[in-house]
């Protein structure tokens, strides 16, 4: 799957927003820190990830990632340099200027994606990149396949299909399992602290909700089946933030097929759309041009906006910005 900034924006999400519309400006402060060579971490080391145990002789130097979800993690933590090659699709609308530049920097394999947009990618490609550690799984490069060569894969937890109600603590604990991988432990709190900060900020300005309700959707661009995201998703304490009520809130999934029919017999006042790479327009007509979808009351009141996926999914620094991203569009919830 799948700014103009008011005066109330937190300073450091103004700046980043201001930037390139995406990563908190504290991403930086990381670099600046300590020198990315610096490891202080104690090895080996075994993280538990997606229910399996992975261990690290050392901090690792050499990383291959096929998912752009872990980016603003290496970032902050500033070890973003440490990554030899990248595959799949990398928007840049989430990252502000310093990130961009320091992506470009790094050799893309690939961005070729099937129908359903899923990366498509040998084995021999990254293999051959000789990683000591890979970011992100994809169908045919599986974490058993790598360990069989003697790589370690992590995945973002959210995307294991494990199950479980995630929250914004899962953000600070994913900071703190790169930070005791890559040894920078001191930089991963002071990313906690700042994000903490700006989400504070945030459910300041919001308040106590109004009631009104909400869906996140991912539809799929010219013409096919739409996807809903319930409470095992990071879209259901967004939401809540955001001072909305999830009508999918009795959804024990995280991500499930929708028809129109549903959407209509529950009615949100407002639509979140997610997409993965491409321009929003063609998103939002695979909503509002269904026959009938000038029903629901979202699109008859023009309370539908777009948004990468990356911003709501899977919980990580962006999904706070995309939180900000949609009390700007939305105000408070009332």
């Amino acid at each position: 799957m799948p700014v103009s900034v008011p005066a109330s924006t937190p300073v450091r999400l103004a700046v980043a927003l201001l930037a390139a519309g995406v990563l908190a400006a504290c991403g930086g402060d990381a670099d600046d820190a300590a020198p990315t060579s610096t490891s202080t971490g104690s090895y080996p080391l075994t993280v538990e990830n997606c229910g399996a145990d992975v261990t690290f002789e050392q901090a690792p130097e050499r990383l291959v990632l096929l998912k752009s979800s872990a980016v603003p993690f290496l970032h902050d933590l500033g070890v973003l340099d440490r990554v030899e090659a990248r595959a799949g699709a990398y928007p840049t609308d989430y990252y502000d200027e310093e990130t961009q530049a320091e992506l470009d920097r790094i050799p893309l394999l690939t961005d070729e994606m099937d129908s359903s947009g899923h990366l498509q990618i040998s084995k021999e490609v990254v293999i051959g990149q000789e990683p000591d550690l890979v970011l992100g799984q994809v169908d045919n490069l599986s974490r058993e396949t790598l360990a069989a060569v003697d790589i370690p894969l992590l995945e973002e937890p959210a995307l294991c299909g494990a199950g479980g109600e995630p929250s914004f603590d899962d953000v600070y604990d994913q900071l703190e399992l790169y930070g005791s991988v890559f040894g920078r432990e001191e930089q991963a709190q002071q990313a906690i602290s700042d994000v903490k900060d700006d989400l504070a900020d945030i459910e300041a300005e919001v308040g106590e909700g109004s009631g009104r309700t909400a869906a996140v959707l991912y539809p799929t661009v010219g013409g096919g089946t739409t996807y809903a995201y319930g409470t095992q998703s990071m879209a259901q304490p967004q939401l809540e933030a955001a001072g909305f009520e999830n009508v999918f809130d009795d959804v024990d999934e995280r991500v499930f097929e929708v028809t129109l029919e549903e959407l209509l017999g529950r009615d949100p006042d407002v639509l979140v759309l997610l997409h993965s790479e491409g321009e929003p327009g063609p998103v939002e007509d695979a909503i509002t041009r269904l026959p009938g979808a000038d029903d629901l009351t979202a699109v008859r009141n023009g309370d539908v906006m777009t948004q990468l996926f990356n911003f709501t999914e899977p919980p990580s620094p962006l999904a706070v910005v995309g939180l900000q991203r949609i009390v700007e569009r939305f105000g408070r919830g009332s």
